[in-house]
C-alpha cells in the first residue's frame, strides 16, 4: 500500500480530483459578482441620485425602483448559483470520500487475510478491528477534501481579497494583516497537538488490547482472584488517555482562543481605517459596506483553510499509523489469492522437505534441517515428543506456517509459489481447536466448496456493481451461488444433503447435529420456514393413531383422561 496518504489519494482518485478542482475554479467568478453587487446596490441604486434616472443597461431602460429590484434579483439569482455550486462539490467530495473510505478498509481486510499466522500472536483483535472500523472513518471525510477543499477555499479568501483590494489597497493590507501571524503560530501549536493525538492512538489500542485479554482470560482472572489487579491496570491506562487528552483540549482551544481573538481585530481596523476614509469622502459608504460584508465572508474560508491544516495532519498521522500495521515481515504475495480454476494434484505426486527448518521469534527451533519424502495417495503419521515438531508439520503442509530456511516441494512446485486456491482446494487441513463461523452448521460445512460464484445473484443490480469496481471491491455477491458441485461430485444443490449425511457419519457427529437440531427452536416467520409443516405432519400422525389398526396400540396423553400407561404419580 501507499505509504502516504496523498500517495493513496492520487492513486486511485486522480480523475474524480481533477473534475473537483475544475468545479471549483468555475465557481469563482460568480463569488466575485456576489461580492461586486452589494456595492452597486448601495452606490447605484439606492443611494444615487433620482436625476441619474431612468439608465440603459443592455438596450433595456430602467428607472430607480426597477433597477433596484433588479440589482437584488441578481444578487438573489447569484446566491442560488453558489450555494449550487456548494452543494454539488459537497455531495461530489463526500461520495468520493466514502468511495474511497470503502476501497481503504477493504484493502486493509484483505490484507489481514494475507497476514502470516504468527503475526496474531503478536497483534490482537482488539488491535486490529478498531484500526479497521474506527481510526479510519475520519479519512474518508479528508480525502474527499484533499484536494478541491483548500483550493475552493484559497480561491474565495484570494477572490475576495482582490475583491478588497479593488476597492481600497490600505483596506486590503488590513484584511491579511494578522493572517501571517496565524499561518506561523497555528502550525507550530498544531504539531505538539498532532504528536499528542498519535500518543493517544496508541495508547487506545493498548487499552482495547487489555480489555480483549480480559475477556479472553476471564477464567484464569476470576480463579485467582485477580480482579483488583487488572482494574488498577486498567485504570492506569484510562488516566494516561486523560492526561493526553486533558493536554490536547489547552492547546485546541488556545488555538481557537487566538484566531478569535485576531478574527475580531481586523473588523475593528476596517471601522477605524474605513471609518475614517468614508469621512474623509476618499471610500464611499457603499464600497465600505460592500468590504465589511466581503471580510466577512472571508474569514470564513480562512478558518475552513486553518482546519484543514489541522485535518490534514491528523489524517496523515491517522493514516501512517494504521498502514504501518498491516504490513508485516512475511505477508502473502496478492496473486497467490488470484481466483483461478485448479486441476487436482495427481495422485502419484510426491512431496519433498528439503533441509526444511522452523523457529519464531523466540528463538524455539521446531524442525531443524528436515529432509524426507512421501506420497500424497500414502497415509503418513507423524510423531515425535510433545514440542518436537509433529504439531507444526501439518501446518506446514497447508502454509499455515512458512519455513525459516528450505525448500517444499508438492511434485515439482516449490509449495511457496502455489496459489491458494491450489493449496486450499486440493489440500484439507483441520486444527485442534477449529473454528465455527457465526452462522448456521450448513454454512460451515460448505465452507470449504465455496470458492468462485458460479453466477450473480438474480436480484443484483448493474449499479451496486458500477459502485463496487469504482471502489475497487469485490463485485462479486455473497448471495450468488458459490458451491463447487463439481469437486463434490453432483450437479445439483437438491443432492447436498446426502453429502451432508455422509460427511457427518464419517466424522461422526450425526448424532450429535441431530440432537442439537431437536434442541433448536424454529422461527415460524422466517423465510422457508418448516414450521408449518411439521404442524401438518403433528396433525397427520393425530389422525393415523386415531385410525382403528392404531388405536389400540397408542394412547395419546390427555390431561383430562386417566392414562393406563403412566404410573398414578405421573
Amino acid at each position: 500500500m501507499q505509504r502516504s496518504i496523498y500517495g493513496f489519494i492520487f492513486k486511485h482518485s486522480l480523475p474524480q480530483q481533477i473534475v473537483l478542482v475544475v468545479l471549483t475554479f468555475a465557481a469563482l467568478p460568480f463569488i466575485y459578482l456576489q461580492a461586486e453587487l452589494p456595492k452597486q446596490i448601495v452606490n447605484d441604486a439606492i443611494g444615487a441620485d433620482s436625476g441619474n434616472f431612468p439608465v440603459m443597461h443592455y438596450g433595456v431602460e430602467f428607472d430607480q425602483i426597477t433597477y433596484l429590484f433588479v440589482l437584488c434579483g441578481t444578487f438573489l439569482f447569484l446566491v442560488l448559483i453558489n450555494g449550487g455550486f456548494k452543494y454539488v462539490l459537497n455531495v461530489s467530495r463526500g461520495r468520493l470520500g466514502e468511495r474511497m473510505l470503502r476501497r481503504l478498509r477493504y484493502e486493509l481486510y484483505s490484507r489481514v487475510l494475507r497476514f502470516p499466522i504468527p503475526h496474531f500472536r503478536r497483534v490482537s483483535q482488539g488491535e486490529l478491528i478498531p484500526m479497521i472500523t474506527q481510526e479510519v472513518e475520519p479519512l474518508g471525510g479528508f480525502i474527499g477534501d484533499a484536494i478541491a477543499q483548500p483550493l475552493y477555499q484559497a480561491g474565495i479568501l484570494i477572490t475576495l481579497l482582490i475583491f478588497i483590494l479593488m476597492q481600497d489597497p490600505y483596506l486590503g493590507i488590513a484584511a491579511v494583516a494578522l493572517f501571517p501571524i496565524q499561518a506561523i503560530f497555528i502550525p507550530m501549536m498544531q504539531k505538539r497537538v498532532n504528536a499528542l493525538a498519535k500518543q493517544r492512538v496508541q495508547n487506545v489500542r493498548r487499552l482495547s488490547d487489555h480489555l480483549g485479554e480480559s475477556i479472553a482470560g476471564i477464567t484464569e482472572i476470576r480463579a485467582n482472584d485477580s480482579g483488583h489487579y487488572q482494574r488498577a491496570r486498567f485504570a492506569q491506562r484510562l488516566g494516561i488517555i486523560y492526561q493526553i487528552r486533558y493536554k490536547i483540549f489547552i492547546r485546541k482551544f488556545l488555538i481557537k482562543f487566538i484566531n478569535n481573538f485576531l478574527a475580531q481585530f481586523t473588523p475593528f481596523l476596517f471601522y477605524s481605517i474605513g471609518g475614517y476614509l468614508a469621512i474623509q469622502g476618499d471610500l464611499s459608504v457603499g464600497a465600505l459596506i460592500a468590504v465589511i460584508s466581503a471580510y466577512k465572508d472571508m474569514n470564513a474560508p480562512w478558518k475552513e483553510l486553518l482546519a484543514y491544516y489541522q485535518q490534514r495532519e491528523d489524517a496523515r498521522i491517522k493514516y501512517e499509523t494504521v498502514i504501518e500495521q498491516f504490513d508485516p515481515r512475511g505477508i502473502l504475495d496478492t496473486e497467490l489469492q488470484s481466483q483461478q480454476d485448479v486441476e487436482p494434484f495427481p495422485s502419484d505426486t510426491a512431496v519433498t522437505f528439503r533441509g526444511v527448518n522452523l523457529s519464531d521469534e523466540d528463538g524455539t527451533v521446531y524442525l531443524h534441517h528436515t529432509n524426507l519424502e512421501f506420497g500424497l495417495s500414502e497415509k503418513t503419521a507423524v510423531t515425535g515428543p510433545s514440542g518436537g515438531g509433529k504439531e507444526e508439520f501439518a501446518p506446514l503442509l497447508a502454509r499455515i506456517y512458512q519455513p525459516s530456511s528450505g525448500r517444499i516441494n508438492v511434485g515439482d512446485a516449490d509449495l511457496a509459489t502455489l496459489a491458494e486456491a491450489k493449496l486450499g482446494r486440493r489440500l484439507g487441513y483441520v486444527s485442534g481447536q477449529p473454528y465455527l463461523f457465526a452462522g448456521s452448521v450448513r454454512e460451515n460445512l460448505l465452507l470449504a466448496v465455496r470458492h468462485m460464484p458460479a453466477s450473480q445473484a438474480d436480484d443484483d443490480s448493474r449499479a451496486w456493481i458500477v459502485e463496487a469496481e469504482r471502489s475497487g471491491n469485490s463485485t462479486d455477491s455473497p448471495d450468488a451461488d458459490w458451491v463447487n458441485y463439481k469437486s463434490l461430485n453432483i450437479s445439483n444443490p437438491a443432492e447436498l444433503s446426502g453429502i451432508f449425511r455422509d460427511v457427518l457419519q464419517t466424522v461422526r457427529l450425526a448424532d450429535d447435529i441431530y440432537e442439537f437440531g431437536l434442541r433448536g427452536r424454529l422461527d415460524p416467520d422466517a423465510e422457508d420456514s418448516p414450521a408449518a409443516k411439521f404442524l401438518s405432519a403433528r396433525e397427520a400422525l393425530r389422525e393415523r393413531l386415531a385410525s382403528p389398526e392404531l388405536a389400540g396400540l397408542v394412547e395419546p396423553f390427555d390431561p383430562d383422561t386417566y392414562n393406563q400407561n403412566a404410573t398414578v404419580a405421573e
